[in-house]
């Protein structure tokens, strides 16, 4: 409760004031949070969202982009959202399920997805744009989904076979899916802030995690974990959202253009997440602290056959219908593992 009065105290005037004539007299200030690096792929798509949201409003609008949970951790800045304290966020889709969005967390099943192409099937068509639609009831409007990348596993220990996970403590956002996730492999799953993973690795309060190389290269996660495995086994993606209130509140004109520069920013965000992970695993490699594992197809075929249960285990949480529309579109088929 102190928690929310302390965010509810930080609530702007520009926000309280969004139907009135603040907007003419002085710059509508954008707050965007977030909780990873500059030079990431989410990074990186913020700063972008900010140049071309300046630009094009010719200065009527200015965005403050706030990386690394300099304002918020991932436990916090929802509530800060939807209370206004800050406008614009881009948290893992991971985050709604515990808002009781639970749908979002079919993109945490593993191996749902092979690749971009069949994840862009869903999250630029209309599976994806149905699923952002409810979102609203929570005073909550989605623009865009942005890319990080396919996960790899790290460990102190190699992870080949899934057997191999027995007993280690694996760090996870908090997500019933990916729960089930690593006690299908026999893990112990520990729900924890982003920002708090490098410190618990290092001190051996989790064994090992799983992140985009980008995460696990800005972060410096690779300099105390021993080993990295290229599984893919899982996506992270990110919605970018805005307080409803406040965005229903803007100027017509210069909701259009920030609409605009929102495209143009999930484009450039979009089309640099692979590069920007192949050029972080690289780095990684470089770098010599840990050795890289890569499956051979026998291995990650154990690797899916040990986790399609899970999207079993999940139809009552997430839906049937939607997991199996999923399917529909990408032409995944369990049965065939």
């Amino acid at each position: 409760m102190k928690r929310r009065t302390l965010i509810a105290a930080a609530v702007s005037a520009a926000f309280v004031l969004a139907g009135g004539t603040a907007f003419a007299q002085s710059p509508i200030v954008i707050k965007f949070s977030h909780v990873v690096a500059v030079d990431t792929p989410k990074g990186k798509g913020a700063e972008e969202f900010k140049r071309l949201a300046e630009e094009r409003t010719k200065g009527r609008v200015k965005v403050e982009v706030y990386p690394n949970s300099q304002l918020y951790k991932d436990k916090e800045e929802l509530e800060a959202l939807q209370l206004g304290a800050v406008q614009m966020l881009a948290p893992s889709l991971a985050k709604f399920g515990p808002l009781g969005a639970r749908e979002f967390e079919v993109f945490d099943l593993p191996y749902i997805f092979d690749n971009y192409a069949e994840l862009h099937r869903v999250t630029q068509g209309p599976i994806g744009q149905s699923l952002l639609k409810k979102l609203e009831s929570k005073g909550i409007l989605g623009l865009a989904y942005w890319d990080n990348g396919f996960k790899v596993m790290s460990a102190n220990k190699p992870l080949r076979m899934p057997e191999d996970f027995k007993g280690l403590k694996m760090r996870i956002q908090s997500s019933k899916v990916l729960d089930a996730q690593f006690r299908a492999l026999g893990a112990n799953p520990q729900v924890m802030a982003f920002s708090e993973v490098y410190h618990a690795l290092q001190t051996g309060v989790v064994d090992g995690t799983e992140n985009p190389p980008s995460n696990l290269y800005t972060q410096k996660m690779y300099e105390v974990q021993k080993y990295v495995t290229m599984s893919d086994h899982g996506y992270l993606g990110y919605a970018v959202i805005v307080n409803k209130k406040f965005w229903d509140g803007l100027p017509p004109d210069i909701r259009k253009t920030l609409d605009g520069a929102m495209k143009d920013a999930t484009k450039f965000a979009n089309d640099i997440a692979k590069a920007e992970n192949d050029k972080a695993m690289e780095e990684v490699r470089k770098s010599g602290k840990s050795e890289i594992i890569t499956l051979t197809p026998e291995q990650k075929k154990a690797w899916k056959k040990a986790l399609v249960k899970v999207h079993k285990e999940s139809e009552g949480r997430i839906g049937k219908a939607l997991i199996e529309s999923i399917y529909k579109e990408t032409g995944f088929d369990p049965a065939k593992l």
